[in-house]
């Protein structure tokens, strides 16, 4: 399970679940996927360790995109993801600006060069951090890149920007044959908010995939529909997780557990009570216990505590 996705979507995206351009809903409840992040960076976490090892000095963002335009075809990839990294505490005045330089950069890039194409994926994800709704046609055309991790990560910006407009594009996306993609289309439904996603994330939600199942409950909890309640209850049982997906690690499965709660949380389901009362009670972890509880409030009518 991936952040370019997390605790990318892609890349490292940890930060960012607090960050002041975060899509916002009724929904930012569970907004800390855990799913996304290994899906969109999770590889590319450990690029951006090594490189900040060996660039200590502080650039702006616009450095690093003259650097994308000039630089060694080497250091052009590394600086679009530093680019991507450096982009939480970027005044929102200055978001629009950005945009159209990058975009310029970026569809000036045919992605037929191989040297083209880490960069064009890491630009994708600088257009979905920087979160305005004038990259979508750009994004929606990477979408269906020839590239799948450029795919992957525009579907995942599209989300990032939360649109509706991007909807069919994002919709499209969840048919695709790899499941990596369906994962991150189930995902990046619930974050759009658009209730005409409820149908095909009630299929999703019966995907052969257990985690494609599991961001698609989730999704459909966002959305305020009940029809991924099987899927949430067999999450929150560590034997059932363990079956779902043997190759797990406790970690995993406790983030699993955590991200079923909290979509639980949500709905408010009176039926799983007993279960969740008794996570809240004997779970081995402290996380896991903490999210039952809260769920076990909601579900009681008793309201979330901080």
């Amino acid at each position: 399970m991936t952040e370019p996705p997390h605790d990318a979507p892609p890349p490292g995206d940890e930060e960012d679940d607090e960050s002041p351009d975060e899509p916002r809903g009724a929904g930012r409840l569970i907004a800390r996927f855990f799913l996304l992040p290994l899906l969109v960076v999770g590889a590319a976490v450990g690029v951006f360790l090594v490189f900040n090892l060996m660039t200590f000095e502080r650039r702006s963002p616009r450095d690093y995109l003259q650097e994308v335009r000039g630089g060694t075809a080497n250091r052009r990839w590394q600086a679009a993801f530093e680019l991507s990294r450096s982009l939480p505490n970027l005044p929102p005045e200055e978001r629009a600006a950005l945009t159209a330089e990058t975009l310029r950069i970026f569809e000036g890039l045919s992605g037929k060069r191989p040297e083209d194409i880490p960069v064009r994926r890491y630009l994708v994800l600088v257009l979905g951090r920087l979160g305005e709704s004038s990259a979508l046609p750009a994004l929606e055309a990477a979408a269906v890149d020839p590239d799948p991790d450029t795919r992957l990560y525009a579907v995942w910006a599209l989300g990032k920007i939360g649109d509706k407009a991007a909807f069919p594009t994002v919709l499209e996306a969840s048919h695709s044959e790899d499941a990596g993609a369906r994962k991150m289309a189930a995902y990046v439904l619930g974050q759009l908010g658009d209730p005409r996603a409820i149908p095909r994330l009630q299929v999703l939600a019966e995907d052969k995939v257990a985690d494609v199942r599991w961001n698609a409950a989730i999704a459909l909890a966002e959305l305020g529909d009940a029809s991924g309640l099987p899927v949430l209850r067999s999450m929150i049982d560590r034997s059932a997780l363990t079956r779902q997906a043997a190759q797990l690690s406790s970690d995993q499965s406790e983030a699993a557990m955590v991200n079923a709660l909290k979509a639980l949380t949500l709905l408010k389901d009176a039926a799983t009570l007993p279960a969740i009362e008794k996570l809240a009670k004997e779970d081995p972890n402290l996380r896991v216990r903490d999210a039952a509880r809260r769920a076990a409030e909601a579900a009681r009518g008793e309201g979330t505590k901080p």
